[in-house]
């Protein structure tokens, strides 16, 4: 995790799965107060149930009820066919690769 000028970064690597989201949104969520983006990074993200889009989801939720802006980047061909047979894809937005901090 990183922050920048208001923007929190988040690397996401391994797995998103159901036991460990709870731990997952615990930490982003903390970052949402403080910031004007969120920024997940899913590039190295190698597997992801359907808790771990519930999470996403939920952080979702959260960032836009505090105003603050939430990205998705650099998904990767799994990630974005997860979001697209869920027909979440267009909700993201994704906004393509983010500039290294």
């Amino acid at each position: 995790m990183e922050t920048q000028e208001e923007v929190a970064y988040i690397r996401c690597s391994g797995w998103l799965t159901a036991e460990f989201t709870s731990t997952f949104k615990t930490n982003v969520k903390r970052l949402i107060p403080s910031s004007k983006k969120i920024v997940l990074d899913l590039g190295h993200l190698t597997y992801m149930d359907s808790s771990g889009i519930g999470a996403i989801v939920c952080l979702y939720v959260s960032a836009k009820a505090a105003q603050c802006d939430f990205q998705l980047v650099n998904l990767n061909k799994y990630v974005r066919d997860m979001l697209g047979l869920t027909k979440l894809l267009p909700v993201f937005e994704p906004a393509g690769p983010y500039p290294a901090c």
